[in-house]
């Protein structure tokens, strides 16, 4: 079961530092600039969020809400921005892309935020997760490639916080993923458009003791 947890409204008038303000930017005159060849074919499924909210909503959840461990998910995390987001706020971010052209641009934005994350480039629907979809044409099902999980050696549940951006009508679909492969405690973090921020947590109970200590780095599973 997940449960809804409300973005405050005032979420939106939180501080972006100046100097995150001049690396959004610029990653968003990249990915406008990468969008708008004419030399290569166009990756229809990739869409930019609107990553100011993102960072005033992942900024809040830092400060307000219990994690159940540091490691940060992106699915399909196209220019990794997010996910150097995700790595400036302190957690031990990952991302992971189907598409091998994006996954070099993210790592040039890596780069430029100096920042450290782990990129796969991989399925990020665990195994078995297409059996939970709705409609057999929804866009996360078009990856006809390995999963991310298994070059990380790792699983959903080693995750606290996962971030996607669903096309429209696949929102049901990503959760039902989450729902399904997720930790108990661990939050779903959604970009549905345009000053639409949506945040679930898997119900279950949260032990404390297992919270890691902050810059903890958790241990690797491994691979089955």
């Amino acid at each position: 079961m997940l449960l809804p947890i409300e973005i405050p409204s005032s979420v939106d008038q939180r501080v972006v530092p100046a100097d995150w303000c001049e690396q959004l930017e610029a990653a968003r005159l990249r990915i406008q600039a990468f969008q708008d060849r004419w030399d290569r074919p166009q990756i229809e499924q990739f869409v930019a969020a609107d990553f100011y909210h993102v960072f005033q909503a992942m900024d809040w959840i830092r400060e307000t809400q219990t994690l159940v461990g540091n490691r940060f998910l992106e699915w399909g995390c196209g220019f990794s921005v997010v996910t150097s987001i995700a790595s400036a706020l302190k957690f031990e971010a990952i991302g992971i892309e189907a598409e091998s052209d994006l996954i070099q641009e993210g790592r040039v934005t890596l780069k430029n935020w100096q920042v450290t994350a782990e990129l796969i480039h991989g399925n990020f629907l665990p195994d078995g997760a297409d059996t939970l979809a709705h409609q057999s044409t929804l866009p996360s099902l078009g990856h006809p490639i390995e999963s991310g999980y298994q070059q990380l050696g790792l699983e959903l549940d080693d995750f606290s916080l996962v971030y996607s951006y669903p096309w429209p009508g696949e929102d049901r679909f990503h959760q039902a993923v989450f729902e399904r492969f997720a930790a108990p405690g661990a939050m779903l973090l959604c970009f549905c458009g345009p000053n639409d921020l949506r945040l679930w947590r898997k119900a279950g109970s949260i032990d404390p003791l297992e919270i890691p200590m902050e810059g903890r780095r958790q241990r690797r599973r491994s691979r089955r």
